[in-house]
Order: structure tokens, then C-alpha cells, then sequence
């Protein structure tokens, strides 16, 4: 039988870090009190040094600036499709007025 992944909030992942890098745990130390692989919480351990150093995450952020910064770059992302569109759709108004106009 396959065994379930676990998923983890970002808060989480944000407070289970925030025992080795404020705390002073070490990583098995740390693994033990979240349950958590030690190895897994190595990575959120980078990446929230990496976020907190202004690096911009692959993932889903961990810190509040980082989520601001991806929510943002999404929303920039949406609205040049929607104007992508907007230019398309316009383009073929067009085209069908100087149908009529002929």
C-alpha cells in the first residue's frame, strides 16, 4: 500500500525553519519536535535564508514579502494575457469594419 504524502502550510514550513535559524535547534533536534525528514526540513531551511536574503523562490514562499512578490508577479501575468487578448480582439474588429467600409 502506498503511503499518503503529507502537505505542510507555508506557515508551517516557515515556523519549522524558524527553529534553526532563531532558535538555535539543530536539524535532527528540530526534525523530532515537527516530525518532519530532516532533509525536508533542510530545504525549507534554504529556502527561507534564500528568501530572507531577497531571493525570490521557485516554490511557494515561506515569508509574507515573498508571497506579496508572487501574488503580484501573477497578477502582472494575467493582465498582459487580458491585454494580449484586448489587442487580438480589437485587431479583428477592426478587420471586419474595413470589410463594411469597402
Amino acid at each position: 500500500m502506498k503511503k499518503q504524502r503529507r502537505t505542510f502550510s507555508t506557515e508551517f514550513k516557515h515556523d519549522a525553519a524558524s527553529l534553526i535559524l532563531d532558535q538555535g535547534y539543530s536539524f535532527s533536534e528540530a526534525s523530532r519536535a515537527v516530525d518532519v525528514h530532516e532533509n525536508t526540513l533542510r530545504n525549507w531551511t534554504q529556502q527561507l535564508t534564500s528568501e530572507r536574503g531577497g531571493g525570490t523562490p521557485s516554490s511557494k514562499a515561506l515569508t509574507a514579502e515573498q508571497q506579496r512578490i508572487q501574488e503580484f508577479e501573477a497578477k502582472v501575468d494575467r493582465l498582459e494575457r487580458e491585454k494580449t487578448i484586448l489587442k487580438k480582439a480589437t485587431a479583428l474588429l477592426m478587420s471586419e469594419d474595413l470589410k463594411y467600409i469597402r
